[in-house]
């Protein structure tokens, strides 16, 4: 799973348990399977995460908790990072939410890598 290298660090320093991803520029990733974490698919993985929920809905519905678990302070600092990576935010879009938690590499089935 592609991750800029922010978030990577905030993974690892368990400060972001959660990312939401538009449909068709991501693969569907699959609860209960564990994926690597790396900037790009060339390099050497810098960790390793369990999915272990996944859900949709529509971006502007993103909750206060759950932009904590993004990694980010408040929605106005989320959005900024969010038009940052994506380009636009537009409320109404459907998103798909995954959450994780970081584990030890041979820890749950592996999804892909």
């Amino acid at each position: 799973m592609l991750f800029k290298e922010k978030h990577i660090k905030l993974i690892l320093n368990g400060e972001k348990t959660m990312t939401r991803r538009l449909p068709g520029k991501s693969a569907n990733y699959s609860i209960g399977k564990v994926y690597a974490i790396r900037p790009s698919r060339f390099v050497k993985p810098a960790g390793y995460i369990l999915i272990i929920r996944k859900f949709r809905q529509k971006l502007g519905q993103i909750s206060a908790r759950d932009v904590k678990k993004e990694g980010y302070n408040s929605l106005d600092e989320f959005q900024a990072a969010w038009i940052k990576i994506n380009g636009s935010w537009r409320p109404d879009e459907i998103v798909t939410c995954y959450e994780f938690r970081l584990v030890e590499k041979g820890s749950a089935k592996r999804g892909r890598l």
